[in-house]
């Protein structure tokens, strides 16, 4: 164990949050784990998020500093004996993220000074669900800068004519791709390239069950995301149950998704399309929101 116990400095905090984002209500992230506050989840050791669970601020608070004194500190300053302050920030968020800095060769390499190797096995663990996610590129090449260079980034952008307010740190090419997503979902982005109109922020957020606040934060960008893969999953599902169906046709999006499964149909895809029916039961709660409000709230606490 190192000698000098090191605690995450305020710069740190502010660092992780930016990345967390703070939400007060429950919400699955983009894989489907029930996650609140700053992005605790029930890994975290100090709190067990479920559907309709919601904090007050200082709870949350409350709840991050737990976790990290219990769960986080203790063990990057295990591994990492003789880190600096910055350092130890980037490590702890890279261990809050993924709870993996005991295996992640990236902290072999720090121990022995070799940077250009602690950039390129740190930017490694940038995947989830299977699949590489651009925020996490973003992430590990940031906590890369706060441990190289003591560099903790910059402010949030700010919401400009209309446009809601972003709550978590975004590139000028991960707002356009969630322009693009908004588009695809049935909300209109508005005309500013530069952000996303508070009106279809508050729609969306009220057709899927998070607060409605017309701020783009954690809860909502893992919203979309799992939206835009339910319909991409829903597609590929049908047309695979659609057995000998010409090359071109159609197949169902998510809104098409029939809730009894018995509507299905034969075919080798029926078991995936139940399945992805399953996994996604929020984007059916979604669909049925307005004709069956009771049966969307249990869909999405489940």
């Amino acid at each position: 164990m190192s000698a000098t116990q090191l605690k995450t400095s305020s710069e740190g905090i502010a660092f992780l949050e930016r990345h967390e984002g703070v939400v007060l209500k429950a919400y699955r992230d983009p894989v489907g784990i029930w996650t609140i506050g700053a992005g605790l989840t029930k890994a975290s050791g100090v709190v067990s998020p479920k559907g309709g669970m919601q904090l007050t601020p200082s709870e949350a608070s409350s709840l991050l500093a737990e976790a990290l004194h219990r769960n986080y500190e203790p063990t990057v300053n295990d591994e990492m004996p003789g880190a600096s302050q910055n350092d130890f920030d980037g490590a702890v968020s890279f261990h809050f993220n993924t709870g993996a800095i005991k295996r992640a060769s990236w902290v072999k390499s720090w121990r022995s000074g070799n940077w250009s190797e602690v950039k390129r096995r740190l930017g490694l663990w940038n995947k989830a669900g299977g699949r590489v996610l651009k925020g996490l590129t973003r992430r590990r090449a940031e906590e890369y800068e706060v441990m190289r260079f003591g560099t903790y980034g910059g402010q949030l952008p700010v919401s400009k004519g209309g446009s809601a307010r972003i709550v978590v740190s975004m590139s000028a090419q991960e707002i356009a791709d969630l322009r693009a997503d908004f588009s695809a979902l049935g909300f209109d982005p508005g005309s500013r390239s530069d952000g996303i109109a508070e009106a279809a922020v508050r729609a969306f957020q009220g057709k899927h069950g998070l607060t409605v606040d017309g701020l783009i934060g954690r809860a909502t960008l893992s919203t979309v995301q799992r939206m835009r893969d339910a319909k991409r999953k829903a597609a590929t599902a049908g047309a695979a149950t659609a057995g000998g169906t010409a090359a071109g046709a159609a197949v169902p999006a998510i809104d098409a998704l029939p809730v009894d499964p018995s509507a299905l149909g034969a075919g080798g895809g029926v078991a995936w399309l139940i399945w992805v029916a399953w996994t996604y039961r929020d984007a059916i709660a979604a669909m049925i929101e307005a004709s069956n409000p009771e049966i969307a709230k249990w869909l999405r606490e489940l």
